[in-house]
């Protein structure tokens, strides 16, 4: 299966479904046709794209994910499927019956896998790792002692200045480059929280994050560890292009294809679908007792190319 993101902002588009396909038509151009499932997240943020309710239903139908976005075109919400697994009523079931002791344990195998991703990524740029690598053994179970934000110091710190512009900080509303910081986050997002309806959890129940006006949560937990493919791509982007400082279409386009890229894990190349996907599965057979918490791994991706 071919999981594609399809980004709407550049143009009007009119959206509709021919036999199990969407249909992409705009002005003075012939309709393109993709099957529906080979699409994974759909994105539109051009205020003169329309759409069918057929397309909405086929997406879910097929696993698939709507996301809109506001003026800025930045993501502000998410339709997600809903039946995206046969088991999904126990499963569901299980996930909200977790202890807190089981939540805690998962919690600190999802903080070590972001710090050592993080090591990683700095590496990869040419930056030293180890600082942040040195903070692994402190992580508890449910980070109690907050090592994931003494963590997130060192990261930002070391990329402020080199890779990214000087006194840079990791701010939603901050200034540049946050606002691709943003997209791409939201992009990985979506991708996560259909992996989890894909395993049969439900994406607001989370691990750590428990805003009650954030109705994806575990999401927002499980993606922590692949923000550094994110950020990443960021860099590549700012090397390429030093007077852009707005989330242009080439701006989405090459978080696009970064986060379609395909990465090694385990010797083979996967997806950050795929990762995500895996991750999930592992995560729900925690929950209904067929994996113990401590023995949760994240996949784990040797990612040492130079963004």
């Amino acid at each position: 299966m071919t999981d594609r993101v399809l980004d709407f902002s550049e143009e009007p588009a009119r959206l509709s479904v021919r036999l199990e396909n969407l249909v992409i038509e705009r002005d003075e151009q012939p309709p393109r046709l993709i099957p529906m499932a080979e699409i994974g997240v759909v994105v539109v943020s051009h205020p003169r794209v329309s759409y069918t309710h057929s397309v909405l239903m086929l997406l879910a139908l097929k696993g698939g994910v709507f996301v809109t976005c506001d003026e800025r075109r930045l993501p502000i919400a998410m339709m997600l499927p809903l039946q995206s697994n046969v088991t999904q009523t126990e499963r569901m079931i299980a996930q909200a019956a977790a202890t807190e002791p089981v939540r805690k344990r998962l919690w600190k195998r999802v903080v070590r896998a972001k710090i050592q991703a993080q090591a990683r990524a700095l590496d990869a740029c040419g930056l030293d790792g180890q600082p942040v690598r040195a903070l692994l053994p402190e992580v508890k179970s449910g980070d109690a002692g907050n090592v994931e934000a003494q963590a997130a110091r060192r990261y930002w710190s070391a990329l402020s200045g080199r890779l990214f512009p000087e006194d840079f900080h990791r701010e939603p509303d901050g200034p540049w480059p946050n606002a691709l910081l943003n997209y791409g986050y939201a992009v990985l997002r979506a991708i996560v929280a259909r992996a989890l309806c894909g395993a049969g959890l439900h994406p607001s129940l989370g691990l750590h994050h428990h805003n009650r006006y954030n109705p994806f949560c575990l999401a927002d937990d499980l993606m922590e560890p692949l923000r550094p493919l994110v950020d990443k791509a960021v860099i590549g982007f700012l090397r390429q292009n030093t007077g852009v400082a707005e989330v242009t279409k080439a701006a989405r386009g090459h978080m696009i294809e970064k986060l379609m890229d395909r990465y090694i894990h385990q010797d083979e190349a996967r997806t950050v679908f795929d990762l995500s996907g895996r991750a999930a599965s592992r995560l729900a057979k925690v929950f209904v007792g067929e994996a113990l918490a401590k023995d949760f791994v994240f996949p784990e991706v040797a990612d040492d190319k130079a963004p």
